[in-house]
């Protein structure tokens, strides 16, 4: 025992000799860390109700408004229409909620919340993927509400479940993918309301310029051009070949 620990009579209570007989905790793997931050996530839903915007109120406007308001008019009858028109709602819904993604990233590096997570026994990716794990489970929650409100309003897919859940798949994988992309612009530019502001910008023109709410054959031809090479336009064309038994793919000429 040293001078110091007689004096102040410390001796083994220091913390050193507490902590020397026990056992360092292991680092956690990436998956456990992943999953922790994808809790949290989805945590802070539940405490911010606002945020459920995206998956519930959005999809439900969007879907009764243009149903009822243009179904008529574009596709003849509701009834038709809503069949048209749900694989397409599907894929807007879950392009604009990417965008959100990059906005909340923002926010957690402004509060300086990547910050301490830096600090942590954790791989440095780890709340990066536990993002991309709660999102992934916000982009299904919403497909189960545009797909849910359109077999409401009469939508009899073709392709059964089997169809529709290949299709969700699709537009899932499309948006998981997305998300990366604000990520990467979220870390670049660290400001929320930029992020934010820059995904809106490009997520609703390339939504709609496609053909999500009316057949391209209607429009006119400078338009069409620009439809045509419009990768919305394709992954929505894909998910309704798949919810209506088809195989996407080329097609052939005359086909």
């Amino acid at each position: 025992m040293t001078t110091l620990d007689t004096i102040t009579g410390t001796g083994a209570r220091r913390p050193g000799a507490l902590l020397a007989n026990r056992p360092r905790p292991s680092r956690p793997s990436t998956l456990t860390a992943s999953l922790a931050f994808a809790a949290r996530a989805l945590l802070k839903i539940r405490r911010t109700p606002v945020q459920i915007f995206d998956i519930a109120v959005h999809p439900v406007v969007f879907t009764l408004m243009f149903t009822y308001l243009f179904g008529g008019a574009v596709g003849g009858s509701t009834g038709k229409y809503v069949g048209y028109l749900v694989p397409g709602i599907l894929t807007m819904t879950l392009l604009v909620t990417t965008g959100t993604s990059g906005a909340a990233l923002s926010i957690d590096l402004a509060s300086g919340a990547f910050d301490r997570y830096r600090t942590l026994s954790i791989r440095p990716a780890a709340p990066l993927i536990g993002a991309m794990l709660s999102d992934t489970v916000r982009y299904v929650l919403a497909s189960a509400v545009v797909v849910g409100l359109g077999l409401a309003l009469g939508f009899r897919p073709h392709g059964n479940v089997l169809g529709v859940a290949a299709a969700v798949l699709l537009v899932v994988a499309f948006s998981v993918s997305l998300s990366w992309v604000w990520t990467t612009l979220a870390l670049l530019m660290k400001s929320p309301g930029a992020v934010l502001g820059v995904t809106q910008a490009l997520l609703y023109p390339l939504s709609l310029f496609s053909n999500i709410f009316v057949d391209p054959v209607t429009l006119p031809g400078w338009l069409q051009a620009f439809v045509d090479v419009n990768p919305v336009t394709h992954l929505v064309t894909a998910a309704r070949e798949l919810m209506a038994g088809g195989t996407p793919g080329p097609r052939s000429p005359g086909s």
